[in-house]
């Protein structure tokens, strides 16, 4: 089975040799009907070609009931494409309140976000504050005691 597959492939390389070998990219076969230019779909042309025609026909040929069937048609089309364009209208109207609504949410956020940052750094200084008062507090208490006399001095207040 391996043989014949290693022969197999040995003959289509021998086969496609020629072909790949070729330095000339090859030429376009010259078709028998003539060019024609693209049309736009939906255009006159475009219709035509395809053996279509969209023209009304005059008013003596139409059937009546055809002709109100098509108007009660369209006067459904219409009356959905307007609910539709109010549905929406409605839905852009609740998108932007909502919208305008998280705006204001997100500032107040932000505000309360920058009141509680200065209440903490005012927090922080007040408690270092402190423990610098307490600090010196402390070392001037064991340096009376060092000295060995009374020294009546009050602690710092609680921040």
């Amino acid at each position: 089975m391996i043989r014949f597959t290693l022969t197999a492939g040995a003959a289509l390389v021998l086969a496609a040799a020629p072909v790949l070998a070729q330095t000339t990219p090859p030429q376009a076969a010259v078709s028998a009907k003539p060019a024609v230019a693209p049309t736009t779909p939906g255009s006159e042309e475009w219709l035509r070609q395809r053996g279509e025609s969209y023209r009304a026909a005059p008013d003596a040929v139409q059937d009546p009931t055809e002709v109100a069937e098509t108007i009660r048609l369209n006067a459904g089309i219409a009356a959905r494409n307007a609910a539709a364009e109010r549905a929406e209208a409605e839905a852009a109207e609740t998108y932007e309140r909502q919208s305008a609504q998280w705006r204001e949410e997100a500032a107040r956020a932000e505000t309360q976000r920058a009141q509680y940052e200065a209440d903490l750094a005012a927090a922080n200084s007040a408690r270092a504050a402190y423990e610098r008062a307490r600090a010196a507090w402390e070392a001037e208490v064991a340096a009376c005691e060092r000295a060995r006399r009374v020294c009546v001095t009050t602690p710092p207040p609680k921040y």
